[in-house]
């Protein structure tokens, strides 16, 4: 495993990890002799790893990025607080078949204030967008560039980010990107909890009201195979969060999964009830798809 900071360290450490696998085969015998890519921000856990995880089945070179990107988050948010634990994520990764971990500097990423910035389009106003604005775009523009610089064939993200997974998708898109989005299931621990760097600032007590979140999502999804239609499922998850003293609900809804926008009241089709709320002062996101009759 090669860890890299800068961008011309990064560049030799993906062609010595292109020569050193040519040639390499699947378990099946087929040739891969692809690259893929996991982009993280540190404090990995058991979901990075299922990222990594799902990227060594298709692909011969795994790359993995470390990165806290400072225009993601807004000026009233947890940027210095955020978990960096470099050391111990390198750690872990030795133990996974990674073959460059890129932990840039801000100074290597941004050597200046952007003066060309993405536009995640309106859908990125709606939902995280809403509560965090700017969030996207942030995030767009980070992700542009490290799948400039490190070029793959694959980019593995996870469904906990719904949101982003779906504008990430659309720019790819939209701009041609010659990469291909996959989708990794959301991680749980053994009580519903969605996996998050986020988790290790709450306290006991807000911990265990956690999983409230997913028991919402439970219960609207248990409406949604009854026949109920979107009102009444995002009412039957709101009903779930309002009965806890320690959680403040940001939004709760169901979005048809193809556009990420809101389900009419008549909607049928692939859906996804997604939410944000704060347990204690922490601020959680997450969801899960269903299917409205």
């Amino acid at each position: 495993m090669q860890v890299v900071s800068t961008k011309a360290d990064l560049k030799k450490a993906l062609a010595a990890a292109s020569a050193g696998k040519y040639g390499a085969s699947s378990a099946h015998g087929e040739k891969l002799d692809k690259r893929a890519l996991v982009m993280t921000m540190g404090a990995l856990h058991s979901g990075h790893l299922a990222l990594v995880k799902e990227a060594q089945k298709l692909a011969t070179q795994v790359v993995l990025s470390i990165y806290v990107n400072p225009l993601q988050f807004g000026p009233e948010e947890d940027y210095e607080k955020y978990p960096r634990q470099l050391e111990a994520d390198l750690q872990l990764l030795s133990e996974q078949e990674v073959d460059v971990v890129f932990a840039p500097t801000d100074e290597e990423i941004y050597p200046r204030e952007p003066q060309v910035r993405i536009d995640p389009g309106p859908a990125a106003k709606l939902f995280e967008g809403k509560t965090r604005p700017g969030h996207f775009a942030g995030v767009l523009q980070v992700v542009q560039k490290v799948l400039q610089l490190t070029q793959p064939d694959y980019a593995f993200f996870g469904e906990k980010d719904a949101q982003q997974l779906a504008l990430v998708k659309a720019m790819v898109e939209d701009l041609n990107i010659p990469v291909e989005i996959k989708a990794v299931p959301i991680a749980r621990a053994g009580d519903g909890v969605a996996l998050s760097s986020r988790n290790s600032y709450l306290s006991p007590a807000a911990r265990t009201e956690a999983t409230q979140l997913y028991r919402a999502l439970q219960a609207g999804a248990g409406l949604a195979q009854q026949g109920e239609k979107a009102p009444a499922i995002a009412q039957a998850a709101t009903a779930v969060l309002q009965n806890s003293s320690l959680i403040k609900i940001d939004y709760v809804e169901v979005v048809e999964d193809s556009t990420f926008l809101p389900a009419a009241a008549d909607f049928q089709g692939a859906a996804r009830i997604i939410l944000a709320a704060w347990v204690e002062d922490t601020r959680l996101i997450d969801n899960l798809a269903i299917e409205i009759k």
